[in-house]
């Protein structure tokens, strides 16, 4: 059964408003992203988010799918959370608006959290519109470098070792230059990617793929993040984090959640 004073808490869903002129949409923690997403293609847009789960899910988590290198971190696409804390109060961090910079940003230390800092409710979301022209190609090279170099605002650059898939999104003439001009050849769907993560620093990438079997790894180039197979390196996890990383989250846990209510056992890192 359920251990004593262990509490279950569930997030309202569904979509509080819209204001597609704004580019902001409002909506409960629990909402569905895909069922977010279907909502806003309506009107031409969408937001920021990996498919799959819930919103609040997606920031608690606080990681991007392979979309990052032109959408940005998770937690760029959040304005405003309503949380609750570890004292039971409901809490707002942040502005309703793209231009608000007042106060300390406490949206960006919720994103991430695993729910470790408060419970996120409700959101206000920047939304971003959609591109006319989404594909995907792909390139045969031992130089994935040179390819990222010479592309122009590319969406996504993942290298398998052996091949350099692209997304390139905008207009269709556009796409079509870049991807002409590049010997580009078009591709059905991004490539699967492995579930396991790495982080390492950018510049070390390609070493670090060439030290691992080929189809074993994707690196999303320009961003130190490798896509591992589980049992193909042992630090598959991602590094510990250095001495003076974990006494900050330390210090910001006991500041959020002094007495350890917050999913317990769980810490910012998962």
């Amino acid at each position: 059964g359920a251990v004593p004073g262990v509490r279950c808490v569930h997030a309202p869903a569904g979509i509080d408003w819209l204001q597609a002129d704004e580019m902001t949409v409002c909506c409960g923690a629990g909402t569905p992203v895909d069922e977010l997403q279907s909502a806003l293609a309506a009107v031409g847009q969408r937001v920021a988010l990996p498919p799959g789960g819930s919103v609040g899910g997606a920031l608690a988590v606080g990681r991007a799918g392979v979309r990052r290198l032109g959408d940005g971190p998770v937690r760029d696409a959040v304005l405003q959370a309503r949380y609750v804390s570890s004292a039971g109060d409901v809490v707002k961090a942040g502005g309703p608006t793209v231009k608000n910079v007042s106060g300390f940003d406490l949206c960006r230390l919720l994103v991430g959290s695993h729910g470790t800092l408060g419970f996120v409710g409700e959101v206000i979301l920047r939304t971003r519109p959609i591109a006319p022209v989404s594909r995907w190609f792909t390139i045969e090279t031992g130089d994935p470098m040179a390819v990222f170099i010479a592309l122009h605002r590319p969406v996504s650059v993942l290298w398998d070792g052996r091949t350099v898939h692209v997304l390139l999104e905008g207009h269709r003439l556009d796409v079509d230059e870049q991807a002409a001009r590049l010997g580009l050849a078009p591709a059905e769907d991004a490539p699967v990617v492995p579930p396991a993560r790495r982080l390492v620093a950018p510049s070390q990438t390609l070493a670090e793929v060439a030290a691992l079997t080929p189809g074993d790894v994707v690196a999303e180039l320009g961003l130190g993040i490798l896509h591992v197979q589980a049992d193909s390196s042992e630090s598959h996890v991602g590094p510990v984090p250095e001495p003076g990383v974990a006494s900050i989250e330390a210090r910001v846990k006991a500041q959020f959640d002094p007495t350890g209510r917050l999913n317990p056992g769980r810490t910012a890192r998962g």
